[in-house]
């Protein structure tokens, strides 16, 4: 059994350095000024303004300008605003049995399929409750496993829960593949990288499908998606984002395990794994190797075997 981690409270942690350079403020995720662009995060911290000063100082000068300053008071940052109810609501097309709104979409819920999703919440959800654990990635061996429909499905189950926010990202940057499965038009927000950069704002970025629902879309390939995904700019964003919806659960829709670094780099970032095979083409080896690759990363919360043979399913 991998032995869960403990929350870093760092990873969960955020700042943002305002463009002019002046006071930080702490609520850079709502509209400034009738927009809400933000600018790049990562940009020098320390920032000289003015000129040098050919100005001689004396001993007793250039003693109390070294001395250290020890503030007399602390005052906390205010929290950011929930931004939730900000986010621009995009319903999910009918050509989809995944999300509320198709007649394919009543007919699956009645499925054993969608009872086992049901199951799988309500596990996840005491898990991650009981831990302390918010992001969570839906990965596999390799491609074709079924990975975006498990994450999808999970996705709207976890959104039936009442009162409860669960966050879906595409983060499969090689093949994404949600807009299609959920009907939606990934076009009408602003890029994925470009958010995860701290260049479009939350806000610009982020869809709310329901009450309950938000998620994150792109349909653009990137060939450097490792690179993004260690960009410290990828994790800084993410913070703000959590904190500004305040999600109960963030799944992450993520490349092959096997096929690319990108899902290995997001690791530090994450809480746990599940894990989808595929009863037609996943083998052991492919198991093992995924296994060795999360150990002593991040826990594996199970495996989820899909496209198993009938034959080979216990009913109760």
């Amino acid at each position: 059994m991998t032995k869960p981690r403990k929350p870093d409270a760092m990873k969960d942690s955020f700042s943002s350095l305002p463009a002019n350079g002046g006071a930080v403020r702490s609520d850079l995720m709502v509209p400034a000024e009738g927009n809400f662009t933000r600018p790049r995060r990562f940009e020098n911290e320390q920032r000289q303004t003015g000129k040098e000063s050919d100005l001689i100082l004396d001993n007793d000068t250039v003693e109390a300008l070294t001395t250290p300053y020890v503030p007399q008071l602390t005052v906390p940052a205010a929290a950011p605003r929930d931004l939730w109810d900000l986010l621009h609501l995009q319903e999910p097309g009918t050509d989809q049995h995944i999300l509320d709104g198709s007649q394919a979409a009543e007919d699956f819920r009645e499925t054993e399929v969608s009872r086992a999703f049901d199951l799988l919440r309500t596990r996840l959800r005491q898990t991650a409750k009981q831990n302390g654990w918010t992001n969570i990635a839906v990965a596999s061996p390799t491609a074709g496993c079924g990975n975006t429909f498990t994450a999808a499905n999970l996705a709207a189950s976890l959104s039936r829960v009442p009162s409860s926010r669960t966050v879906l990202m595409d983060f499969n940057m090689r093949n994404p593949g949600l807009a299609k499965a959920l009907d939606m038009d990934a076009s009408l927000t602003g890029d994925l990288r470009d958010f995860l950069a701290g260049d479009v704002a939350i806000s610009d970025y982020i869809l709310r499908v329901s009450d309950t629902l938000a998620v994150g879309l792109t349909d653009e390939t990137h060939r450097d998606a490792s690179e993004i995904m260690q960009d410290p700019a990828t994790a800084a964003s993410l913070a703000e984002m959590r904190a500004a919806l305040r999600p109960d659960i963030v799944l992450y829709d993520m490349p092959p395990l096997l096929s690319f670094d990108d899902t290995a780099a997001f690791l530090p970032q994450l809480d746990g794994v599940l894990l989808v095979s595929d009863g037609t083409q996943t083998m052991a080896k492919h198991l093992a190797e995924c296994e060795r690759i999360l150990d002593g990363q991040v826990p594996l919360l199970g495996v989820i075997l899909n496209r198993a043979r009938a034959s080979s399913i216990e009913r109760f």
